[in-house]
């Protein structure tokens, strides 16, 4: 009987990737990969490290792990194993702990102490990244319709707030090569999207010479049977008039970006040290809107970060409002040790985060709403079956709007044509535009 192994994975689509990789890596030693709500004889952690209240959440993970089988063997990786191993080797019932460059580790590892039982003390291997390489991982397994390819790892922009390029260490770029053929292996398999994405996506091919993103790009765009194409989160400074231009004449490429601007206000992103300014990021959006189509935009803000004053605060929502985003994601600042916004002077009380957080969420729900009638204007897409339940399936456009269709055929992974009638509950309600099944 074989062994198995259950895996728990927090954060970003890059851990997501990771722990599919790690799981494809078990399958082939043997084991069988089971569901983590299930008593496991090995227990596989993907940790995350960019709030504190990541760091709690991952302990009681390796907790609760441990209730449902206290002689499981448990390894812990990721970005709060990297960032204070220390921390994670005090939890009791770890066997092994592993860093970010060296995650399919965890599969010899397992191996090993399944034979010899558990550690009196947690196995560390846990390295620098400063001279780290880009560890090779490669998957053929996808969810539904879509597979997330990790194109690259490490973060050099060194934001005030930010603990990740501590845990992710420099940037490292997978060969333009090997990314090419993983998404050729996908669509191959029946894949009929791929999002390319990594810690810092828009760093990718710093670290190879004269390669580029937008290179990487167009190589994958003429894979062939591939349909399509999105990115993972962007740095505004990425979107030259070049890049836009040559973003444009993809075949393949989802028109929906995802930006990291945090901040509307110049001044705090001059103190969280972005790169930029608020008027170079709504340039960089507007590049995005006239070379690409029907482009629709999401994008993370932080509020509350240190010296954020009212007036910062206002200038936020204007950005929104002008920016007009399909959906925004909202964090109140975490303060991280070993980070500059640590000890910066005018940290924010709670209760004026939570204040803030709560009005920019509802301005950035006003906006969704906004951008979902303007779609009705145009009423005949094309959508991407991903679930069905209770007699309603869900998908999205290539542009990313959210698209319920009532049905009765418990079907997913189509592509179809719809026509769009009305905006209900945060997404569109559409019917079939025929009787008829079609592929783009």
């Amino acid at each position: 009987m074989s062994k198995t192994v259950a895996i728990l994975t927090q954060g970003c689509k890059v851990n997501q990737y990771e722990s599919e990789a790690i799981a494809e890596a078990f399958c082939a030693a043997g084991f069988s990969v089971i569901s983590p709500s299930l008593p496991a004889d090995a227990y596989v952690i993907n940790t995350c490290t960019v709030t504190a209240e990541s760091d709690r959440k991952a302990g009681q993970l390796i907790r609760r792990v441990q209730s449902q089988n206290p002689d499981a063997i448990v390894l812990v990786t990721g970005c709060f194993a990297q960032a204070d191993t220390a921390a994670v080797a005090k939890i009791p019932g770890v066997d092994y702990i592993c860093g970010n460059d060296r995650k399919l580790s965890v599969v010899e590892a397992a191996e090993r102490l399944l034979a010899a039982g558990k550690n009196p003390a947690p196995v560390l291997s846990v390295a620098d990244l400063a001279k780290a390489a880009f560890e090779p991982m490669r998957i053929t397994r996808f969810d539904r319709t879509r597979a997330y390819v990790k194109i690259e790892d490490g973060c050099e922009n060194r934001c005030a707030y930010c603990a990740i390029p501590g845990a992710r260490g420099r940037v490292r770029s997978k060969p333009l090569a090997e990314v090419v053929a993983e998404v050729e292996g996908l669509v191959a398999g029946g894949c009929r999207e791929v999002v390319l994405t990594g810690i810092e996506t828009a760093s990718w091919g710093q670290d190879l010479g004269d390669a580029s993103l937008i290179d990487l790009l167009e190589a994958v765009d003429a894979t062939p049977g591939l349909e399509r194409m999105r990115l993972g989160s962007l740095y505004p400074t990425l979107i030259t008039e070049d890049f836009a231009h040559r973003l444009g004449a993809l075949c393949h490429l989802a028109p929906h970006f995802h930006l990291s601007v945090q901040s509307g206000s110049s001044a705090v992103l001059k103190a969280m040290n972005r790169r930029y300014t608020a008027e170079e990021a709504m340039a960089a959006l507007q590049r995005l809107r006239s070379a690409v189509p029907n482009a629709e935009f999401t994008a993370d803000f932080i509020v509350g970060f240190p010296g954020e004053n009212d007036a910062h605060f206002a200038e936020t929502l204007r950005f929104v409002e002008e920016a007009e985003f399909l959906q925004i994601h909202v964090f109140s600042y975490s303060r991280r040790k070993g980070t500059v916004a640590a000890g910066l002077p005018g940290q924010i009380p709670t209760a004026i985060k939570k204040a803030r957080s709560t009005a920019l969420i509802a301005r950035g729900r006003e906006c969704r709403v906004r951008r979902l009638e303007k779609a009705l204007e145009s009423p005949h897409r094309l959508v991407l079956l991903e679930t069905f339940s209770d007699g309603v399936a869900l998908g999205h456009t290539d542009n990313f709007l959210e698209v319920a269709i009532p049905t009765d055929r418990p079907l997913h992974g189509e592509l179809i044509p719809v026509r769009l009638r009305e905006v209900a509950h945060d997404h569109l309600i559409a019917e079939w535009e025929d009787c008829q099944w079609k592929n783009k």
